[in-house]
């Protein structure tokens, strides 16, 4: 089997919807990664506009519901705000995820994402890296 990066996303099979699997060797990275994965997957392309700022307070009973919760405002504020975040700093504690992220205008995205599923999401750590599989609602 080929040796992962130490971070990192591949989009995997998974019917009519989409799949993402996402590893890393902390919970803000594989936070991270999700968020760029999630982006890769709608061919989101910045601009090469100014950038905002916004700051994210969510909090969860579990880190899976957390990451949800963190993609799901991610996909609110680029529908709604026209934001797609290229810079993302979090700060995780147990059920509390505070997040400063910078954001420009999308050039073109190619694919919607309707929604972020729990749909058998599940954190686990293995060996020395923390992975999850996400599957998004087109």
């Amino acid at each position: 089997m080929k040796k992962l990066l130490p971070e990192g996303f591949r989009e995997v099979s998974h019917g009519a919807d989409a799949a993402l699997e996402v590893w890393a060797r902390d919970l803000p990275g594989l936070f991270r990664q999700a968020a760029q994965g999630m982006y890769a997957l709608m061919g989101a392309t910045p601009t090469r506009a100014n950038s905002t700022s916004r700051t994210l307070s969510l909090f969860a009973s579990d880190d899976e519901s957390l990451l949800v919760a963190f993609l799901s405002q991610l996909l609110f504020l680029l529908e709604q705000e026209s934001l797609l975040f290229t810079n993302i700093v979090l700060e995780l504690q147990p059920g509390n995820l505070k997040a400063t992220l910078e954001g420009i205008p999308p050039g073109s995205i190619q694919r919607e994402i309707k929604a972020v599923t729990f749909n058998d999401l599940a954190i686990c750590q293995e060996e020395r890296l923390y992975r999850v599989s996400i599957v998004f609602d087109l």
